[in-house]
């Protein structure tokens, strides 16, 4: 069975290697051109800082262009701004270009829908059917697309800031902000100068191959350091694309998703913004954050991993604040998708009030005791093997029985990466680290 091209958050991979060739990516855009951009015949593009990014909008221009489709270049600006700006641009849809989290030589596509949301399965195998048959696209000389430059950027942006908080609402609070270097480079600093904050800003200088190096969500050390030695009140930290927050406090100790996803849920719900009372998070999360929820009388309900997942979630049972353990936050009152910069100002309107250390609000909640595995391969067809193995499956049957009522076990397959994620707790840190040893050890035994 062949590999499917998209996962839980679109396509990814290495720049200039299969899929994300320029041979491929002109397909893709003749595809979308003649399948997709059928009503206004127009669609939006934007990208992260990567170096691969120009080249695969051209070579995605190029297929569209050629099928008579307008393409409207929006540049370098992060995906929560392409997802809010989508449903305005009398658009068919938007793509934007970016490998999130991932080091400079990965690239990726998010195709997202005239509304603004992503893409779901069933259109997403659509594209890949269509990508595997033969090519039925006419190419007519008298239907060639323009490509728009579309100024867009921090101006856009200043909406939604305005209704979350007013000119000087962070006056004088001292706040080391991390951009990855990413599409974030310009607008985050920017912005929290406008809400009066006093801003130390680093790995805002993209310059296509440091976007997320040493830097951003995924490796907070020097923001810890900055934010110790120059006594803010917190350090925060985006991804490549925008759409991931990380938080550490004036310790410099990193504070994860779920403990922002808490603090989110208990400031909304106290200044009574939380819609249905309820919370999504997806099954990924620590036990401990739905116990807290429910302790504070509020609803805590679990999607699959994804952010689509959670969003598609949150649109059932009437909520406007879901996210995910890895720092995704979305807000849905404010922006479509998950959006860094907008959670980080909720986050920090209500330490401002608080007049506390972040310290003293943070942790949230005590998380059950943690085994979290990454397990890196070749490619994914021996994480199938992996998974198919009938020793493994039995392992994971029995560890998930002894687990019953007081932990869980959770063995998923990255959507965008050949990497394998498991995550084993309970209450009892001791059980924990001993299930995961019987899991690895299962797991070697078969490779």
């Amino acid at each position: 069975m062949a590999e499917k091209l998209f996962g839980t958050d679109g396509m990814r991979g290495i720049a200039n290697t299969y899929p994300l060739t320029i041979d491929f990516c002109t397909k893709l855009g003749t595809v979308l051109g003649h399948n997709f951009c059928t009503r206004k015949h127009r669609i939006a593009i934007a990208r992260d800082t990567r170096i691969s990014g120009s080249m695969l909008f051209s070579a995605l221009a190029s297929g569209l262009t050629a099928q008579g489709i307008d393409v409207l270049d929006l540049g370098v600006i992060p995906t929560p701004l392409c997802t809010t700006l989508t449903p305005q641009l009398d658009v068919d849809m938007s793509i934007m270009i970016t490998a999130s989290h991932n080091p400079y030589q990965d690239n990726g596509l998010k195709l997202i829908n005239k509304n603004g949301d992503k893409f779901a399965d069933s259109d997403t195998a659509k594209v890949e059917e269509l990508l595997k048959a033969p090519d039925t696209s006419q190419y007519d000389p008298q239907k060639i697309g323009r490509i728009i430059v579309t100024d867009t950027g921090i101006d856009d942006y200043f909406e939604a800031v305005s209704a979350l908080a007013d000119a000087d609402a962070l006056n004088g609070m001292k706040i080391a902000l991390d951009s990855a270097n990413g599409a974030f480079s310009d607008i985050l600093p920017y912005v929290f100068k406008f809400l009066g904050a006093n801003v130390i800003s680093i790995a805002d200088s993209p310059d296509g191959y440091n976007i997320n190096e040493n830097c951003g969500s995924q490796h907070t050390e020097k923001l810890s350091q900055i934010v110790v030695q120059n006594n803010c009140r917190l350090g925060i930290a985006v991804d490549g694309d925008g759409d991931r927050i990380i938080i550490c406090d004036e310790t410099g100790k990193r504070l994860n998703g779920d403990q922002i996803i808490a603090y989110l849920a208990k400031y909304l719900k106290e200044h009574n913004l939380l819609k249905g009372n309820a919370v999504v998070s997806t099954l990924y999360s620590n036990m401990g954050l739905g116990k807290y929820l429910r302790s504070i009388g509020i609803e805590h309900y679990t999607s699959a991993v994804g952010e689509r997942y959670v969003i598609e979630k949150m649109r059932e049972v009437g909520s406007n604040l879901g996210g995910e353990e890895s720092g995704h936050m979305v807000l849905s009152d404010y922006s479509r998708t998950g959006d860094a910069m907008l959670a980080a100002i909720v986050v920090c309107l209500g330490i401002a009030e608080s007049n506390k250390k972040v310290s003293e609000i943070f942790p949230v909640f005590a998380p059950f005791p943690t085994e979290s595995h990454n397990l890196r391969f070749e490619n994914k067809e021996i994480i199938n093997k992996i998974l198919d193995n009938a020793e493994v499956k039995k392992c994971i049957a029995e560890i998930t029985e002894r687990l019953q009522n007081h932990g869980s076990l959770i063995i998923r397959k990255s959507g965008t990466e050949p990497v394998l994620r498991l995550k084993i707790e309970d209450e009892d840190a001791a059980v924990a680290a001993h299930e995961a040893e019987i899991l690895l050890n299962c797991i070697n035994l078969c490779i």
